[in-house]
C-alpha cells in the first residue's frame, strides 16, 4: 500500500480517478511542474490533477505508460503496445503532457 505522500490522483474527464505512484506521475513533464512548482498549482497541495480533455480509457493506458517507462528506463528493448484505435487520441495527450 502507497502511503499518501507517495502518490497523486488522476482524475479522468468522466471523473475516473487513477491512484498513481508520485514517480511513476513524474514521467510527465507537464505533471511534474504541477506538483513540483512552489506556489503556481492546487495540485502540489491536494496531489489531485483533473483532465477535462482525457478520457478515462485514454489516462488508463498513460498510467500504464508511466509504469512501463519506469520498469523500462534501463534501456531494455521492449515495446510498449498500443491500441491502433487509440493512437490519436493517446499522441493528442502525450503532446500535452510531455511524455
Amino acid at each position: 500500500m502507497m502511503k499518501k505522500d507517495e502518490c497523486v490522483k488522476l482524475i479522468s474527464a468522466e471523473g475516473f480517478e487513477f491512484i498513481v505512484d508520485i514517480n511513476a506521475a513524474m514521467v510527465s513533464q507537464t505533471i511534474r511542474n504541477m506538483l513540483t512548482s512552489p506556489g503556481g498549482f492546487a495540485e502540489t497541495e491536494h496531489r489531485e490533477v483533473r483532465f477535462p480533455e482525457i478520457s478515462t480509457t485514454i489516462l488508463e493506458k498513460i498510467c500504464q505508460y508511466f509504469y512501463w517507462s519506469l520498469q523500462y528506463a534501463s534501456g531494455k528493448e521492449t515495446e510498449f503496445h498500443i491500441e491502433p484505435e487509440l493512437t490519436l487520441e493517446l499522441m493528442m495527450a502525450a503532446n500535452y503532457l510531455h511524455t
